[in-house]
Parts: structure tokens; C-alpha cells; sequence
């Protein structure tokens, strides 16, 4: 009877037409890989190996046998593999950081979705700011990092590998209807997180002024609240007004003015089953959450 151990060798041996090659490869010692051939070929009742001067070449039977013996490891690597990724798929745990916005719309979405096709896999949730997520991110302390850049922001290190989830439109959050930045030129601005200041400073720029920052909050409540006591404007995104939204705010659509919405990880590819899953999970969700949060979309 062959085993896979038998068969390994004979393949590699076929592969590298050399004891010595294969014995590098599979990590043994050349003794080793001869004396599993000799038991290869008493199991087998043939020669599978013949000497030919200092080296060796497979018999016809040898290499047969060895072209079989390819298909059969190749098989069983491949099934380790699906077993591997199937019960990293049943017992995974993936801990995951973001901000609030995309916390309270995208990432209930692509929970739910796995729930349903991944109950094994456990989720743990962490409210952070991108710079902070990115920071956990590289430490080892979370799995994936859903985070936001602006177009005119420089983009994210090299180190980490990013999946565009979507984009993310840019509102003008004020208490009249149609208003422009240039209507709020003079006005009082509320400030958030340190890339949204960058943001709400390079917009402002744009229409050639500088904002007068009244109050400062990252807070998607707070901030409307603010804006609705006549305490300011502000910018916000999508995803927070999809998140909360007060009837007594105006929001406008500020054209041409997008984030991005990435999930970033770390580390060579490929990603852990688990992990993959859920960045699945996460662009599934972004792609549901586009359409409705498009305007005249019903539930």
C-alpha cells in the first residue's frame, strides 16, 4: 500500500529528475528520500528508479507512477486547504475598527449579512478615528480598519493593503434651503476629527476664504444640533446623515465633493478566511448602502 509521504517524494523526485533536489525540497535528508523510494517500489512490486551514471532517472513505470502521485498530493494540499479556510470560516473572530459614521450604517449591514452565511465567525466592533484604526491596525490589535480619505488627503501607507468600498458624498449642513459656501462666508464653521478640519479647510479655500471654526465636535449629533441653534455650519458626509438625521437641518450636496470608504488590513497576502469573509461582507454593504442613500430610493 503507497502512502502520501511515498508518493510526495516519487513526485518531487520526478519533478527535479535529482535525490538530492528533492530531498531541498521537502526538507528531508537524501538517505531519507532514498529509503522511502526503496519502499515506494517493494510496495509498488517494480522498479520505479534506474542509475544512469552519477545520478538517476525515473523508469516508464516510475514515471507513471509519478505523474500520478503529482495529481494525488496536489488533491490532498488542495483539500487541506478548503478544510483550512472552511473552519476558519466556522470559528473565526475578526476585531474591527472605524469610525462612527460608518459604524452606525455599513458595518450593521455587513454584520448582519455574515451573521447569515458565517454564524461562527465573531465579530468584535471598536469606534475609532482612521489615523487611530491604522494605528491598531499596524500593532496587531485589530483585523480590518474601516476608514475614510478625502481626495486631497495623501494616500495611506504602502504597508497597508486597502479595498475600496465606496464613495461617500460631501453635505453642506446649514438651516436654509439651497444655501452655497459662499453664502456662509462670514459665517461661524464647526470643526470635527483632524482629517475632516483638513477637508473642511480645503473646501473653504476653494471658494477663496478662510472658515471662522466656532466650535469643534465630532459628534454627528452635537453637530446638527449646533447648526440647528443657529451655533454654526459644518460639513458632513453620507453616511452621517444616513446614520442621524434632524428634520430642522438643511444638508446640500456640495457637487464633485466625495471621501473614499476603504477597508484596509495588514500584512502579506492572503488575507484569513474569516477576515476575507468579512471584507466580502463590508463591499456587499457599501454597495446596498449606496443605493439607498440615493435620493428617491424606497425601502
Amino acid at each position: 500500500m503507497f502512502n502520501l509521504v511515498q508518493l510526495s517524494v516519487l513526485a518531487a523526485v520526478g519533478r527535479h529528475g535529482s535525490v538530492t533536489e528533492a530531498a531541498k525540497e521537502l526538507h528531508y535528508s537524501q538517505p531519507s528520500v532514498s529509503h522511502h523510494l526503496a519502499r515506494l517500489e517493494a510496495a509498488a512490486g517494480v522498479k520505479l528508479v534506474q542509475r544512469v551514471g552519477r545520478g538517476i532517472r525515473l523508469t516508464p513505470e516510475g514515471q507513471l507512477l509519478a505523474h500520478r502521485a503529482a495529481e494525488i498530493v496536489g488533491r490532498v494540499d488542495a483539500a487541506s486547504s478548503e478544510l483550512a479556510a472552511q473552519v476558519g470560516l466556522q470559528s473565526g473572530r475578526v476585531r474591527l475598527a472605524a469610525n462612527a459614521s460608518a459604524l452606525s450604517t455599513l458595518v450593521p449591514k455587513a454584520v448582519d449579512a455574515l451573521a447569515q452565511t458565517y454564524p461562527g465567525i465573531e465579530l468584535s466592533l471598536i469606534d475609532r478615528h482612521p489615523v487611530e484604526s491604522l494605528q491598531l491596525l499596524r500593532h496587531g490589535e485589530v483585523d480590518v480598519a474601516v476608514v475614510f480619505r478625502y481626495a486631497n488627503a495623501p494616500a495611506e501607507s504602502g504597508e497597508f493593503r486597502l479595498v475600496q468600498l465606496g464613495d461617500d458624498p460631501i453635505h453642506l449642513i446649514s438651516r436654509r434651503v439651497g444655501d452655497s459656501l459662499a453664502d456662509h462666508r462670514e459665517s461661524s464653521w464647526i470643526g470635527g476629527c483632524d482629517r475632516c478640519m483638513a477637508e473642511l479647510l480645503a473646501v473653504c479655500r476653494s471658494a477663496d476664504f478662510d472658515p471662522r471654526i466656532g466650535s469643534h465636535s465630532d459628534d454627528i449629533v452635537v453637530v446638527q444640533a449646533l447648526v440647528a441653534a443657529g451655533l454654526g455650519v459644518a460639513l458632513l458626509p453620507g453616511l452621517a446623515l444616513q446614520a442621524h438625521r434632524r428634520p430642522d437641518v438643511q444638508a446640500t450636496e456640495l457637487v464633485g465633493l466625495r471621501r473614499q470608504i476603504q477597508a484596509a488590513t495588514y500584512g502579506e497576502p492572503p488575507d484569513p478566511p474569516a477576515v476575507a469573509a468579512v471584507l466580502d461582507a463590508l463591499a456587499a454593504a457599501s454597495a446596498l448602502q449606496e443605493v439607498e442613500g440615493r435620493p428617491g430610493h424606497v425601502s
